[in-house]
């Protein structure tokens, strides 16, 4: 067996403490996020390129060294929603290009400037906002034009597109370097939402047709996100923004993706109940006859979802136990039954693992993965596993 090298990533909280070894714990797969890359390389072939979104600390990963290993593995850029995330990154000693995928504020633009974030420009406003930013930080700063052909979030209209491309391309302190769109309902087979991204893309490349018959090169073009890269190879353009088909979350089961991320604990209490004896807040829950619960040091407070109670099992030497009763900020109980030997500090995965996965989860709580991966906090150290 192939020993997997292990590196433990302390966090700190604000006030000072060190959790680097604390109980509960994110484990987060490096290896499956190449093979991931992989899969994806393999499904659209040596180009176009990929951009990973880094964005949201990683979607709950670990910004720095998703980013790292994601490069290593052939991705060619990165993107972030915020300033400070690409700073984080670039003072990591990172130099791939990073778009910017939301509007940062005026008093950003000169720190994204003089970090060469290449931002998404949407309108002359802003653009003449960026150019000016960037004039003062002596650069020629790459931005991509971004065009609303649907998702009604940010961008041109498509007939506003080519007379912003030429006001961006005449700025001398901005290189007009790409054209985005993005895609509303790609990961839908629905008959209804095949036509609407279908109308996007027409729209699309409407907007592109009118920048070349402006005499412009629309630079690198993209608009395929996790959906549109598994059912939709017409939108793939000259890059993809495969978001969280990356972290192992793909909108059709049958694309060969692992997830990155497990939550992990340990049992940190036993305690035998009567019958009729409540359980947390609420006293939801009662037991129906004498048995054993455990306490797991994880609740609501590091990002367990706390409708979660009553819906969920954790999995102890491979076999579920479901939560009983509300789960807290702190902690949440699991029923063991009434003969049950396990013991103090044994291990509990919470998800992903021999435990169904964050998407199961997600299901359960009526939301999408991404919200339950982000949302585990940094009180809770992450532990990479890099397996060759």
């Amino acid at each position: 067996m192939i020993a997997a090298k292990m590196t433990s990533v302390a966090y700190f909280h604000p006030g000072g403490y060190n959790v680097s070894m604390r109980i509960t714990r994110a484990i987060v797969h490096l290896d499956r996020l190449r093979r991931n890359i992989q899969t994806i390389r393999g499904h659209i072939g040596k180009s176009p390129l990929i951009c990973m979104p880094i964005k949201a600390d990683a979607y709950g990963h670990g910004a720095i060294p998703l980013a790292v290993a994601a490069l290593e593995a052939g991705v060619e850029y990165l993107a972030v929603a915020a300033v400070c995330e690409g700073a984080d990154l670039r003072k990591a000693g990172i130099r791939a290009p990073i778009l910017l995928l939301s509007i940062p504020g005026p008093e950003e633009l000169p720190k994204a400037a003089a970090l060469e974030l290449i931002p998404l420009v949407t309108d002359r406003e802003f653009a003449g906002e960026v150019a000016r930013a960037a004039a003062a930080a002596g650069k020629r700063l790459p931005v991509h034009l971004k065009v609303d052909t649907g998702m009604g979030r940010l961008g041109c209209s498509p007939a506003e597109a080519a007379d912003l491309a030429v006001f961006i391309a005449a700025q001398p302190s901005l290189e007009y370097a790409g054209t985005a769109t993005h895609l509303a309902v790609s990961d839908s087979p629905a008959a209804e939402d095949i036509r609407y991204t279908k109308e996007q893309l027409a729209r699309f490349w409407e907007a592109l047709t009118a920048i070349r018959q402006a005499g412009l090169d629309p630079g690198i073009v993209h608009a395929a996100n996790s959906g549109a890269v598994i059912f939709h190879k017409d939108t793939w353009f000259d890059m993809v923004r495969p978001g969280i088909l990356l972290y192992g979350y793909p909108p059709d089961a049958g694309f060969p993706v692992l997830p990155v991320m497990e939550l992990r604990s340990g049992v940190a209490f036993i305690k035998r109940v009567r019958p009729g004896e409540s359980i947390s807040y609420g006293r939801t829950w009662r037991a129906g006859e004498e048995t054993l619960i455990a306490t797991i040091p994880a609740g609501y407070g590091d990002g367990l979802p706390w409708g979660l109670g009553g819906k969920w099992s954790v999995y102890i030497r491979d076999q579920p136990y479901p939560l009983a009763g509300r789960i807290c900020m702190d902690q949440c109980m699991v029923n063991l039954g009434r003969n049950s030997d396990i013991r103090r500090w044994e291990e509990v995965t919470i998800f992903g693992g021999q435990a169904p996965d964050a998407g199961a989860v997600a299901s359960v709580m009526n939301t999408i993965p991404y919200e339950i991966t982000c949302n585990i906090n940094k009180r809770v150290p992450r532990v990479y596993i890099d397996q060759p």
